[in-house]
């Protein structure tokens, strides 16, 4: 066997680790929560009722705010971190079989989740310490940041469409059904299967609405200049609820963002890990 083989080997055995699999699980309940008290803070948005940020930070200091809130953060922090590493050994060696164009693109897909695992809970950890920084502020101040260097807003204007891209592409992978292949199906009692489907197209659809919003208006910062403009998906949803056709998206939006909060814990049951 050579080092390459034995290594790819070593992390294979590590990547099916049962106490790896079981915090993992657990961490998929953890990004359920996230989610659902995510589409609460963006329908009080949407019926002018919050001024808190609504995207993924918010909803981890809404969290902290409650009894016993920052050691139920802790426990989602390391449930966070067992799938953000989960999903590095997915990227590092891939699914078995083939390794073709659709498997290459899962491993990219890996990548791109170890790093959103990883930085929520980086961030659910800096609010246990009292140090937690809202989302939409850092992406403002990054933004600000890059705008104020040479080539800076062409940049900033390339983030802004690739998470459009990313909204586009999650959307489509919802539409299309894509995520069913990471579920146990045949696990799944006849009565909740197409549930289950039904509330992952809700949650990735929703998600890819919002994304896209959010690349769109990043690109708009670019363009004029404008900072607070690239503050993600707080800024998106909170530019929504300005208009009054745009309540009325916001509220489907935070109804598919619950739809994708309770898939995560049919995830947590059914996911293959």
């Amino acid at each position: 066997m050579t080092a390459a083989s034995n290594v790819k080997h070593t992390a294979s055995r590590a990547a099916e680790s049962k106490p790896l699999e079981l915090l993992a699980r657990g961490g998929f309940i953890g990004y359920g929560i996230i989610h659902l008290l995510f589409a609460w803070i963006a329908l009080q948005v949407a019926l002018g009722g919050s001024g808190q940020d609504s995207d993924q930070s918010g909803a981890l200091q809404t969290i902290a705010e409650q009894p016993f809130g920052k050691t139920l953060l802790i426990i989602i922090a390391v449930g966070l971190i067992a799938m953000a590493i989960w999903q590095a050994f997915e990227a590092a060696i891939g699914e078995s079989g083939p390794q073709d164009r659709r498997a290459m693109a899962e491993r990219v897909l890996s990548g791109a989740r170890t790093v959103l695992y990883g930085y929520l809970a980086w961030n659910a950890i800096k609010i246990v310490q009292g140090a937690g920084s809202s989302m939409g502020d850092s992406n403002s101040s990054s933004a600000s940041g890059l705008m104020d260097s040479d080539g800076g807003r062409v940049l900033v204007g390339l983030i802004g469409l690739v998470v459009l891209g990313i909204g586009v592409g999650m959307a489509i992978y919802g539409y299309k059904k894509k995520f069913t292949r990471h579920l146990n199906t045949h696990e799944m009692p006849a009565g909740t299967r197409q549930p289950i489907v039904r509330l992952g197209m809700a949650g990735y659809t929703a998600k890819g609405v919002a994304y896209a919003i959010a690349g769109l208006l990043v690109v708009t910062a670019a363009v004029n200049y404008d900072p607070e403009k690239a503050r993600g998906l707080d800024a998106a949803l909170k530019t929504l609820a300005g208009y009054s056709w745009g309540v009325w998206l916001l509220v489907l939006i935070a109804a598919g963002i619950a739809a994708f909060g309770v898939y995560c814990l049919a995830q947590a049951k059914y996911r293959k890990i």
